[in-house]
């Protein structure tokens, strides 16, 4: 009997796959926090996960990275950038702890897995 991946992992590899992206762009905020007229941008983990449920992701094409929408800053600046920088600081940081508990479901999914397999 063949197990499908695809229904065995659920919505755990898209879910990594969308953190990384994200860490990518909240990244770019951080690295522009100085440079006038840049807009900070940000991902929609609703967005990404109702687009992966109806294509599914593929990792090689950030797909994710056409949903990217600007934010508002709390805070207008006179050069007209829109980074804040404890703000991305923060978005940065949750992202991270998404990160490890996204890996840490799917490495319970695969320990599952392997534990079927050898039948135990």
């Amino acid at each position: 009997m063949a197990i499908s991946f695809e229904s065995a992992l659920g919505v755990h590899p898209e879910a990594l796959n969308f953190r990384v992206q994200r860490t990518k762009v909240l990244a770019s905020n951080l690295a522009n926090v100085d440079t006038p007229g840049y807009l900070a941008r940000d991902l929609s983990f609703t967005t990404a996960m109702r687009s992966a449920g109806l294509h599914g992701v593929n990792p090689d094409v950030p797909e994710l990275l056409v949903n990217t929408q600007y934010a508002i800053p709390y805070q207008n600046s006179k050069d007209g950038n829109t980074v804040e920088l404890g703000v991305e600081q923060g978005k940065f940081t949750q992202n991270s702890m998404d990160f490890q508990t996204s890996l840490t479901f799917l490495n319970m999914k695969f320990s599952g897995l392997a534990k079927a397999i050898e039948g135990r």
